[in-house]
């Protein structure tokens, strides 16, 4: 005998947060203090290719957060793994600043080991990366109050 189970509208239950969110809000704002205050001192152990890894994990901490909140993990977690978990969990979000989210996967292809890449970027850029960092974290705070 086969039995057939049917859902209804009502069975379907909103997304759950994903605990640890704002553990993840709160070494975002971390890094990008870190970030900021070290490109600001202008330490030269601070390096461009230093300061943008500290901004990736900034970015990526408050995405994570976001998506946590929302009970949504990304694939992997490159940027463009991350923008195309943020533009499915919520669409257009990120529409004014998707291009230069993705252009910073450029700096590191590290996820194919064969064909890795790292090409630092010039430290020119990295004020333009902290502002991406300052947007990313307004709306995510948004989201997540």
């Amino acid at each position: 005998m086969t039995t057939s189970t049917y859902f209804s509208v009502s069975d379907i239950k909103a997304a759950q947060p994903i605990s640890g969110w704002e553990e993840f809000l709160a070494e975002g704002e971390a890094y990008l203090k870190t970030a900021s205050g070290a490109h600001r001192k202008a330490k030269k152990v601070f390096t461009a290719e230093i300061l943008y890894n500290i901004i990736a994990m900034a970015i990526e901490k408050f995405v994570m957060a976001a998506l946590m909140k929302h009970g949504a993990l990304p694939y992997n977690h490159t940027m463009k793994d991350l923008v195309e978990a943020m533009d499915e969990t919520f669409p257009k979000v990120l529409s004014k600043i998707k291009g230069e989210l993705l252009t910073m996967d450029s700096y590191q292809e590290i996820c194919d080991l064969d064909g890795f890449k790292i090409t630092p970027p010039e430290m020119d850029k990295i004020p333009l990366m902290l502002e991406l960092s300052q947007e990313m974290h307004t709306i995510v705070t948004r989201l997540v109050n």
